[in-house]
């Protein structure tokens, strides 16, 4: 695949009947991540879920074709009351790394956000991913992420 002239590339607000792209944006992530295995979503899904005003996806596309994307919900904190945007992902694919669609993505959200806060969690491993949010401005605060599936 050519590489994108971040010129071209554009961006916009999925809606229900992206599904399928948004589907295979997030198979092409978990791939990267070795973890192609645990999507289990289905187009029927994420229909559903793109219905819904508090869940949000940003596509990046060049000539048609997506290359990227950033997702969140929106959420309130309940100790302050204050709304804020809880990223989910933000991926461009690996031909397209490097040519700032990642920032353009983030800067998107930040226009949807209007001020608020954007929280999001990355892998203590991913040392790139940390550097490029550090090089946008993002401040890392530590933390531990607990997972409970109780029976």
């Amino acid at each position: 695949m050519m590489r994108a002239d971040i010129t071209a590339v554009t961006i916009r607000r999925a809606g229900v009947d992206d599904a399928g792209i948004v589907r295979g944006l997030i198979v092409a992530l978990a791939v990267h991540q070795n973890q192609g295995e645990a999507v289990t979503v289905s187009v029927t899904d994420l229909e559903r879920m793109l219905a819904r005003p508090e869940i949000a996806y940003l596509i990046a596309e060049h000539r048609g074709q997506a290359i990227g994307y950033v997702s969140w919900l929106e959420r309130t904190s309940f100790w302050s009351g204050e709304e804020y945007f809880a990223l989910d992902d933000l991926f461009v694919a690996d031909a397209e790394r490097g040519h700032g669609i990642g920032e353009r993505l983030m800067h998107a959200v930040a226009d949807v956000a209007k001020g608020k806060v954007i929280r999001w969690e990355v892998a203590e491993a991913n040392v790139a991913a940390q550097r490029f949010y550090e090089r946008i401005g993002a401040r890392l605060v530590a933390k531990q992420i607990c997972r409970w599936q109780p029976r």
